[in-house]
């Protein structure tokens, strides 16, 4: 089980965070705003003109310096997740934040769930009304070596007419697209979940891809993510059949008070090459 609001880096970044400053804005009369640099990388926003609907394809880039990371959207022991807010009278809205496949790294105590090299988040917005779209968005990152510095900054972004093409930002979002978890499959899925009754245990079923990298591995890596802040790791008992695998995921401490009836979980699933991210109901 991991619970980002403790561990030992993350006294240091409390520490570190009472000097952290707000970056002034970065802003660009483009889809790509200006580079907001840190220590530890740099970040900026790249967006699309809104179509037809007002929806705006966007997203973050964050590019770590060498032997630095940054953090997936349930970070693990020591580390806080992105954070993206869009100024509201700048008349856009975030609706979603899609995060690509990240790494799982061990070092002693300290467990993280990252990226260690340059990653993008890509960005679902509306813009409300029609006429030209200027971006407000404060993002607020943890990046990390052998210390975590808060990275914050503003960026800013005026978006041109839709009719206009731009092959480098379409080529970055697609990229990004391409890195995100797949949807299940046949091939690839959770055939089956059930809670223990003490909440201490999450057994699962999963059909795993076949004649893949991964398929010669002991057990894939499952991060399942439960409440806000949780997530849990530690797999007891996994037994690979073929193209079966049925594993129990120690759960351990909840929220107290915390009722899982009706609530959604995700599990997300990397078995070599492939990774596949899908949603757990409990009724």
């Amino acid at each position: 089980m991991m619970i980002i609001s403790s561990g030992p880096r993350r006294l240091l970044m409390a520490v570190v965070s009472v000097a952290a400053v707000l970056v002034p804005f970065y802003s660009a009369h483009a889809e790509m705003s200006a580079w907001a640099d840190n220590e530890g990388g740099r970040m900026r926003l790249v967006a699309l003109a809104p179509d037809a609907g007002g929806k705006i394809r966007a997203a973050l880039q964050i590019e770590p310096k060498p032997g630095w990371i940054t953090y997936w959207k349930e970070p693990g022991n020591s580390g806080i997740p992105p954070q993206i807010t869009i100024a509201a009278e700048s008349g856009v809205t975030l609706d979603a934040i899609a995060y690509p496949v990240p790494k799982h790294f061990f070092n002693g105590a300290i467990e993280d769930i990252a990226y260690d090299a340059p990653v993008t988040l890509p960005l679902s917005l509306t813009a409300a009304g029609k006429g030209p779209v200027t971006i407000d968005a404060a993002a607020f990152i943890g990046i990390c070596k052998d210390i975590c510095i808060p990275f914050q900054a503003n960026l800013q972004l005026k978006l041109g007419p839709a009719i206009q093409s731009h092959p480098q930002e379409e080529a970055i979002l697609q990229a990004a697209d391409a890195r995100l978890p797949k949807p299940p499959s046949q091939d690839f899925d959770v055939t089956a979940h059930a809670m223990s009754p003490e909440r201490k245990t999450l057994s699962l079923d999963l059909v795993l891809p076949a004649g893949g990298p991964g398929e010669g591995k002991a057990a894939p890596d499952i991060i399942v993510t439960g409440p806000s802040g949780y997530a849990f790791t530690k797999q007891i008992g996994g037994k690979r059949d073929g193209a079966t695998f049925k594993v129990d995921i120690s759960i351990g401490k909840l929220p107290k008070d915390y009722d899982i009836s009706g609530k959604q979980w995700s599990v997300l699933v990397i078995d070599g090459e492939r990774a596949m991210e899908t949603t757990l109901a409990f009724q």
